[in-house]
């Protein structure tokens, strides 16, 4: 084969690759989407987001294999790989995956909520007492208080009969 046609050949791989990782990547947002609900504006700026990358992406493969001109068979590599990732691998990896991380993301929840059950215990025995000791504190200044009040008066009723 001609070095030509070689480097046509390997441009359309290295466009149906592009095709592939773009939307691998993108169904990385639909497993994020499927275990975090998103209202339609954080959807909106996640696509904006993510296509301005992807198109950065590509105009740097443009760039870098054919000095930035657009061909079509390279539009149609990429559609191509787009196809064949998501019949063959597509929704059953977006599925999978949001399962997986869900089961994992339950079981780091339950994980916590074992540990932190006795922190909880300790905390509210805690709570009551200090709200114990609070409670006594105030009857013992209130006390104290009403000591140094009728002495106060005692000592000013000896000074005033003198």
């Amino acid at each position: 084969m001609s070095r030509d046609i070689i480097q046509e050949v390997s441009f359309f791989s290295h466009s149906m690759i592009m095709g592939i990782v773009i939307t691998f990547v993108y169904d990385w947002f639909l497993i994020i989407r499927k275990l975090i609900k998103h209202n339609m504006l954080w959807i909106s700026l996640e696509d904006m987001v993510f296509w301005f990358a992807c198109g950065i992406g590509v105009f740097y493969m443009l760039y870098r294999e054919n000095n930035g001109v657009l061909r079509w068979f390279t539009v149609i590599g990429a559609v191509i790989g787009m196809l064949c990732y998501k019949i063959l691998i597509g929704g059953k990896f977006v599925h999978i995956m949001s399962t997986c991380i869900y089961k994992i993301m339950w079981l780091i929840f339950k994980f916590i909520q074992i540990v932190v059950k006795p922190l909880k215990w300790l905390f509210l025995k805690l709570k009551k007492l200090a709200d114990f000791i609070k409670k006594k504190l105030k009857k013992l200044r209130n006390f104290i208080k009403n000591k140094l009040t009728v002495c106060i008066k005692m000592f000013r009723i000896i000074l005033c009969k003198q």
